[in-house]
């Protein structure tokens, strides 16, 4: 078939030439509408939810050139991502944690379909190259750095800090080692000033800072309470809603609110998903902690872990995905996990961005990475042995994925707010804390004298809590770049 107006020429070395002309005239076509498409930019509010299956990989380049799919965990059941530790899989009893026994047993109840299909990953921006978050930081990027070792050692000790959660005592836990609290990060363009609690208290007198989120945002925020408890020991006015604590001398107040997906949920029966199973409504926020918006000044909104846990995904009323969960009449699932977190992402940061009577700033801490190696936190995976900061980073392919969904739902929250978006800054650890496969508790889980911290004759690790932070160590860095973002936010400065 000759193109319009052309004849196609007679004889072998005709032919090849006129196929020649096709093919380069079809390639220049694709390179002229690929241009057009990167001139557009990023999707508009309201996109599809195949945007975010299509989402750019915000990762370096993995070893050996492996595709992340390949790298990350699969769910034999429903062949979407999860996370190497299942993020511990762990329901908030009061302040106590306790083993989800359906994820501990990794049990699937229901029949399932196997779904081969997982998130299409391209190419994009890099962790080297920080996303843009609107945070008003001006041309000094916080995240782009190095960790140096700090001689003046940490802010606190365990014995210093009353509150420190036993699984996060490492050292009243006996970890024989201690550099790990003394590496500092230090910006590339700027300093990130070592925290003062007094000028934090005077700087949120009056105000109220609310922790959102899951057992890892409980760990910031007792971290800050040890820092400020540095300066003047607060009163504990908590209820098994809420943890509070009051600084009397400024009126400051922090706040812990648990919310797992920061998005409503529930466990009555909707659709083909039957009560008792986990519902995540992604396109709804959660009521638990909106309705109390107005009272504060600064969120410090944190989620992403639970999202490896067994549950179903509503939106807009309908039953469209879940994770381990997925029944075998259902077909082909439309969401799956790493895919509904960004949806969660953008629900709950544009219901805060627009809320007009909330008028404090929400920081969304990007997605903070654990170091299980070999496996999961139950199949063998471990940090044991890691006592400094890594020379470079192993690359965790639900990790980046995770990020790259998170930052994903940022923006689309940003673009959805208007005017209203500068109430919302990124946080952007993940990257600077890829590096810290130190930090974590790994063995040093409990006080029990007799609790294993080596490797067996067989090879075998021992338990392992390779994704909260020893306190003190890493974690505390997070509440000197809370800091830094809430005074530049007050004070005006964008530098």
């Amino acid at each position: 078939m000759s193109l319009p107006g052309k004849k196609a020429p007679a004889g072998a070395g005709g032919i090849r030439r006129w196929l020649s002309t096709i093919v380069l005239s079809a390639l220049a076509l694709v390179l002229t509408l690929v241009a057009i498409s990167l001139s557009v930019g990023s999707p508009l509010p309201g996109a599809s939810l195949h945007e975010y299956v299509t989402v750019p990989l915000l990762g370096k380049e993995l070893q050996g050139g492996q595709e992340p799919v390949a790298v990350a965990e699969r769910s034999a059941q429903t062949g979407t991502l999860n996370s190497s530790e299942a993020s511990l899989n762990t329901r908030e009893a009061g302040d106590n944690i306790v083993p989800d026994p359906v994820a501990v047993d990794n049990k699937v109840l229901d029949p399932v379909a196997t779904d081969d299909s997982t998130p299409k990953l391209d190419e994009g921006t890099t962790p080297d190259a920080s996303p843009s978050s609107d945070d008003s930081q001006g041309t000094c990027d916080l995240y782009r750095g190095e960790w140096v070792l700090d001689s003046s050692g940490p802010l606190y000790t365990n014995n210093s800090c009353p509150i420190i959660t036993q699984m996060q005592n490492c050292q009243g836990n006996g970890r024989p080692d201690k550099d790990y609290e003394n590496w500092r990060w230090k910006p590339e363009q700027c300093i990130l000033p070592r925290f003062d609690g007094s000028k934090f208290l005077e700087l949120m007198r009056g105000k109220t800072l609310a922790f959102v989120g899951d057992s890892v945002a409980r760990n910031q925020m007792e971290s800050l309470l040890c820092i400020l408890w540095q300066v003047e020991t607060p009163i504990n006015r908590g209820s098994r809603k809420w943890n509070r604590w009051i600084f009397r001398s400024t009126s400051t107040t922090i706040i812990r609110i648990w919310s797992s997906w920061l998005v409503h949920r529930s466990i009555e029966a909707v659709g083909i998903a039957p009560k008792g199973l986990d519902k995540v409504f992604l396109d709804i926020e959660d009521e638990m902690f909106m309705e109390y918006i107005p009272t504060f000044d600064v969120l410090v909104l944190s989620s992403g872990h639970w999202f490896a846990k067994r549950s179903a995904y509503i939106l807009n009323g309908n039953v469209v995905g879940g994770q381990l969960w997925w029944p075998r009449q259902a077909g082909k699932m439309e969401i799956n996990n790493v895919d509904a977190f960004g949806v969660s992402v953008e629900t709950c940061l544009t219901a805060l961005a627009t809320n007009p009577n909330f008028t404090g700033i929400a920081v969304l801490r990007t997605f903070s990475p654990d170091h299980y190696e070999g496996g999961a936190w139950n199949t063998g995976g471990s940090c044991t042995g890691k006592v400094k900061p890594l020379d470079e980073v192993v690359r965790n392919g639900f990790t980046d994925t995770m990020y790259g969904k998170q930052v994903t739902g940022f923006r689309k929250a940003v673009q959805n707010s208007g005017k209203h978006s500068s109430k919302l800054k990124l946080m952007d650890i993940t990257e600077p804390f890829a590096f810290r496969a130190d930090g974590h508790p790994g063995p040093y889980r409990s006080p029990d004298p007799n609790k294993k911290t080596q490797r067996g004759p067989d090879g075998k690790p021992p338990p392992q809590d390779c994704l909260h932070w020893c306190m003190p160590g890493p974690v505390d860095t997070w509440n000197e770049m809370l800091f830094e973002i809430i005074r530049r936010e007050m004070e005006g400065d964008s530098s």
